[in-house]
């Protein structure tokens, strides 16, 4: 029974996540492919063996493989074509007319990056959606009352002052406030308050605080120990939701190149880093809350998605348009030789991530923490 229990709480709500995510990845790369005339071979959900699946009238097989930490799609001419007897043969011209490979090099780049760019469209779409039906969470930045011996009351800060901006980021609402300083514990920065009309720039250093992180480990977060009473709901129209949900978009992209940029220059710790255990964690305590928080998460998730795979690093897609902008550079690819040492770099480095990330999920799991 509780081996069922753990099944049903957070095995089911990651595959179910991770399918969401992998398909729109992948989904992205389909749908431009074959805008480009590209055949495609395979569309996969997960690894490994087919678990079931079907043929379309194209040829495409549709299947959903055993291991569900991934996919991928199959296009024709990705690799060496083989005879019957398994000797490498030409492509005919009409192969050659739907093969990736002989594709121009704008098109194959739109094709890489089709899957990043699916990602950044289903969050988007995703908050479009949500701010157009229930609003968007807006309170005006002025502040009702300060902690006291808070790091807003060293700085300075009085009720009634309005910030307008946080460490060089304008402020439209209270909401970005804790964003901000919640991803910079300890760091001393300016915050611009505007009092009696006139502008002031204080300076405040967030206190420190470590909390459950959702998925049972801990993070530590930044405190400025201000408040804000009453929350308001501005309301949109299909317009305004979309260019809301474009800049939610991207501050949640900035926000999170910001928080890798830290880690890997070693100002913030990697305790917050997660990966697949640290996912069914987090979906498995969404997923008691309901569809809604769910699909936000999803939409959180998919931003960090498409993010990883614009890295620079062989093997991701980012990898293929670095070759690629190469190859405009050069008026040639690289050579197979060079190619193929590359993906190699970036299997390593591929697979050193992934054990890094499992191990810090197993070494943050609550369990060793009580």
């Amino acid at each position: 029974m509780e081996h069922f229990s753990i099944i049903w709480e957070y095995l089911l709500p990651f595959v179910v996540v991770l399918t969401v995510l992998v398909f729109v990845h992948e989904l992205g790369h389909y749908w431009v492919a074959r805008r480009c005339g590209v055949r495609i071979e395979v569309f996969s959900i997960g690894f490994g063996p087919e678990l079931f699946g079907w043929t379309d009238s194209k040829g495409t097989r549709w299947k959903i493989s055993a291991i569900p930490l991934g996919g991928y799609v199959k296009m024709f001419g990705e690799g060496e074509i083989l005879d019957e007897d398994g000797t490498t043969r030409a492509l005919t011209r009409a192969e050659r007319a739907v093969s990736f490979k002989h594709k121009g090099l704008g098109q194959r780049a739109a094709v890489v990056f089709a899957g990043p760019a699916a990602n950044f469209l289903f969050t988007f779409l995703v908050f479009a959606f949500f701010f157009s039906i229930y609003g968007q969470p807006f309170t005006p930045a002025e502040i009702s009352s300060v902690d006291a011996e808070s790091a807003a009351a060293r700085a300075g800060i009085q009720a009634g002052d309005l910030i307008t901006e946080v460490d060089g980021n304008k402020i439209e609402r209270f909401e970005e406030i804790p964003r901000i300083v919640q991803m910079n514990p300890g760091k001393t920065m300016e915050i611009v308050v505007m009092r009696d009309g006139a502008e002031q720039v204080l300076v405040a250093t967030p206190t420190t605080k470590e909390i459950d992180d959702g998925s049972g480990g801990k993070v530590t977060i930044g405190l400025l120990g201000v408040r804000r009473e009453g929350v308001s709901v501005r309301e949109h129209n299909p317009a305004s939701a979309a260019w809301a949900a474009v800049f939610e978009t991207w501050n949640l992209s900035v926000a999170t190149l910001k928080y890798v940029g830290e880690m890997i220059m070693r100002t913030r710790s990697t305790e917050g880093l997660g990966g697949p255990i640290k996912i069914a964690q987090m979906s498995g305590t969404v997923w008691k809350s309901g569809i809604e928080p769910l699909v936000i998460l999803m939409a959180q998730l998919s931003i960090s998605l498409g993010l990883i795979n614009l890295f620079p690093i062989p093997m991701l897609d980012g990898g293929h348009l670095l070759f690629y902008g190469i190859e405009a550079i050069r008026g040639r690819p690289l050579s197979e030789r060079a190619q193929e040492f590359g993906f190699r770099i970036g299997l390593v480095l591929v697979f050193s991530l992934m054990l890094f990330v499992v191990i810090n999920d197993i070494v943050n799991l609550p369990v060793w923490n009580t």
